[in-house]
């Protein structure tokens, strides 16, 4: 059997490397290795692949590789269809961000109050991972600024269809730059 590749075998700042110590990953799953590449090179990728497979490591360290910490504006936003997705989502990517210093992470959600997320936008965040009703309502607000995103996420693309956020993830779409790298990421993809 062989062994998985490596991450070494990629152009990874080293900031990264702590945080994939941080998760135990030694080598690279499947998915990680056929998607990486392409996202590294900000090239637009649609990945399915079963839960469980890597997948938040491949679109994430993609996502932050591509941050630039200094600059304050939110760069990257994922959408995930529920808000405990986006907690695990957030947590993760926290660990792979633990060698990126000052790097701020913000997950919103809806189903909690809205007060202390506003305040947490008073400085915005690199990176946001949140629910589409709860990213369209902050944005309606101009409390979340989305012009500086660089890199969309959309997780369980399927599932947040499913669930009928077509329209609100139409409308943050087109808050966003048209030069953005995005990235559909999902355990099944239904032909529609």
């Amino acid at each position: 059997m062989t062994s998985p590749p490596a991450f070494s075998s990629l152009p990874l700042t080293p900031a990264l490397l702590p945080g994939l110590d941080a998760l135990g990953y030694s080598g690279m799953t499947p998915i990680q290795a056929q998607a990486l590449p392409a996202i590294l090179e900000r090239r637009d990728v649609i990945a399915q692949a079963p839960t469980g497979s890597g997948k938040t490591a491949a679109f994430g360290l993609g996502v932050l590789q591509a941050i630039d910490a200094d600059a304050i504006r939110t760069q990257a936003l994922v959408l995930c269809p529920t808000r405990e997705l986006a907690d695990q989502v957030g947590k993760q990517l926290r660990k792979l961000a633990t060698g990126i210093p000052n790097l701020k992470l913000s997950v919103l959600c809806g189903g909690i109050p809205l007060g202390p997320q506003l305040r947490s936008l008073a400085h915005a965040p690199h990176v946001v991972v949140g629910t589409p009703g709860r990213i369209q309502e902050l944005a309606a607000k101009q409390a979340l600024q989305l012009k500086g995103v660089r890199t969309l996420v959309l997780n369980e693309a399927d599932a947040m269809l499913d669930m009928g956020f077509e329209d609100q993830i139409r409308d943050i779409v087109k808050k966003l730059p048209k030069d953005r790298q995005t990235l559909l990421f999902s355990a099944t993809f239904p032909d529609a």
